[in-house]
């Protein structure tokens, strides 16, 4: 079926007559009623039922209405979508992103790119980095904000954020230096493929002590909640104690060691002639509202000397 044909069996339905869709679609009578039997031959029904001074639809044509309707609506939208011409761009975007970026450093991001594009449907899910990696490279996701890059060069990555991370713990430590409490302690974390994970391990290694006995949390909730409440340890960005310090009563030690303690977020999308135009737009807006964005993270550095606690959080 043409979609042309199609409009054309739409214009005679809405209009109930030949000579008037003729006329709505700037085209002959002629044509209008070639089309239309091309229709009715092609699908071997009648579609409309003709009488004199009114056309009306067959429960066939009725039918067919409901699919022609949602196929042009459809093509449609897909045209408005690539071919946006200068107009607002449309589309759904799929945003993935680990919790902790998700929870403290998109929010005002992802609200201004949707007061700038109302029409893009902006659809976000959190995982660890590897998780986030797989979806992007499966074409589940659009683009991906992640602690970790990909090999190649079908994707464009850049950095956003860098985060300091620090020992997170409920209760006051001597810095790292209380090896005792470290040796006994179990760490909350989330699961498997999470960069941060990773440098808990790290951490411990540089210390001379065995890997940890991690627990794995599904959230950042249940990670600082534990926490909190004196269970163990985590390994979080510096950013996560300072945003959820009204929430959870929780102490900061920085690691003392610029190579383990800072570590990148990248974003992550299709390069911009395999991407979409939600995408692009994305990751143009993104870029202008993070210029400088790595450095300017900075600010949440913890820089006391060595191996100090650097600060305690508590309710107000």
């Amino acid at each position: 079926m043409q979609l042309k044909a199609l409009r054309l069996f739409m214009a005679v339905a809405r209009t109930r007559s030949f000579v008037a869709a003729a006329e709505a679609e700037n085209t002959v009578q002629s044509n209008v009623t070639a089309h239309v039997k091309k229709l009715e031959t092609e699908l071997g029904v009648r579609l409309l039922r003709r009488q004199p001074g009114d056309v009306q639809l067959t429960s066939a044509g009725r039918r067919l209405l409901e699919h022609a309707e949602a196929i042009c609506q459809r093509h449609d939208a897909a045209i408005d979508e690539f071919v946006t011409g200068g107009t607002q761009v449309r589309g759904r975007l799929r945003i993935g992103a680990m919790e902790t970026t998700a929870a403290m450093r998109l929010p005002p991001m992802l609200t201004a790119f949707q007061q700038a594009n109302p029409t893009v449907d902006v659809v976000l899910s959190t995982g660890p980095s590897a998780q986030l990696l797989d979806r992007l490279q499966t074409g589940e996701l659009d683009a991906a904000f992640v602690a970790a890059t990909l090999p190649g060069s079908e994707f464009e990555q850049k950095v956003v954020f860098r985060e300091r991370l620090v020992l997170v713990s409920g209760r006051p430590l001597m810095g790292l230096s209380d090896r005792e409490t470290l040796l006994r302690a179990r760490f909350y974390a989330f699961p498997q493929g999470c960069s941060y994970r990773r440098q808990i391990d790290r951490l411990l290694n540089r210390l001379g002590l065995p890997p940890a006995r991690v627990s794995e949390m599904g959230s950042l909730d249940a990670i600082l909640g534990s926490v909190a409440a004196g269970l163990g340890f985590a390994v979080l960005p510096a950013g996560v104690v300072e945003t959820f310090r009204e929430r959870y009563p929780v102490y900061a030690i920085d690691f003392g060691q610029p190579d383990e303690a800072e570590m990148d977020t990248y974003l992550i999308a299709p390069r911009v002639e395999v991407a979409s135009p939600a995408v692009r737009s994305f990751v143009e807006f993104f870029g202008t509202q993070s210029q400088g964005g790595a450095e300017t993270q900075r600010a949440h550095a913890l820089d006391d000397e060595g191996a100090s606690l650097i600060r305690a959080v508590t309710k107000s």
